[in-house]
């Protein structure tokens, strides 16, 4: 069977992340022209990938960062498990072109929300989350002017989705907290720190929650149970670098501490 211009666009960008080299563009002819068509190519990373996916994440959930990217609004974006790291691994940052850490909330769904015509409310969503964990994106893109090519590409890209570690699960208490209002801190030992809120990410991590059932809602796309949605970094993104201490302090919540 004959490849389609979006398995083709999906292998190009996916040769290039495996490889750790970085594309200037697409061949005009598979470049997305729609976030639809954009999100069609991100779907092969999720069979091409040997161990699937973990869950999903939200880029550009600040007016900020969607300034700085050229993008509408937020992106859905496929976090792969073998991109996910646990608390005592090392992640090599030598081929990564942004070099960032960024806090987040991370859910894990419990129950399974299908494609629905009428869209989730953020209430029908929180009832469907099982469980809150922390964890710390580092984010890179395939592109070398990921800044200037818009936000088709950057979510064909898997919107900017690279390296991931999931951190401990936050205690049940964080359920009769308002996240939106909850300050954290990410730091490097001895370095640099950035302060934030939860409202940073589209208002609120449970808003953000929402946007993203109903994003893949919209693009015929089922959440299932036992996936994690990380919501976007609630503070600017920490430069980091290799050898570097990261403490992301949840508050109350804890902290989650990662050697890079």
């Amino acid at each position: 069977m004959k490849e389609t211009k979006f398995e083709l666009a999906a292998k190009i960008i996916w040769d290039s992340w495996q490889g750790g080299k970085v594309l200037s563009c697409l061949p005009d002819d598979l470049v997305p022209n729609s976030r639809s068509e954009a999100y069609k190519i991100q779907s092969f990373y999720e069979n091409i990938s040997k161990k699937g996916v973990l869950g999903w994440k939200i880029a550009a959930t600040s007016k900020a960062g969607q300034n700085h990217i050229g993008a509408s609004g937020p992106m859905a974006g496929r976090i792969l498990s073998e991109k996910v790291f646990s608390l005592n691994e090392k992640i090599d940052l030598s081929n990564n072109t942004m070099s960032v850490a960024e806090l987040e909330f991370v859910f894990e769904i419990g129950k399974t929300l299908k494609p629905n015509d009428n869209g989730y409310s953020e209430e029908e969503v929180m009832a469907s989350v099982q469980n809150l964990y922390s964890g710390i994106e580092f984010p890179d893109s395939r592109f070398k002017n990921y800044t200037d090519l818009g936000e088709e590409y950057l979510i064909a890209d898997n919107a900017c989705a690279h390296h991931f570690v999931l951190g401990p699960k936050l205690p049940d208490i964080w359920r009769s907290i308002d996240l939106s209002t909850h300050a954290v801190e990410l730091k490097v030992m001895d370095g640099i720190k950035e302060k934030g809120l939860g409202s940073n990410v589209l208002g609120g991590p449970t808003i953000a929650l929402t946007w993203l059932v109903n994003e893949l809602s919209q693009n015929n796309i089922t959440l299932h149970a036992g996936k994690m949605v990380t919501t976007g970094t609630c503070t600017v993104p920490l430069p980091v670098k290799q050898g570097d201490l990261i403490i992301a302090d949840y508050g109350k919540l804890g902290n989650l501490e990662f050697e890079l």
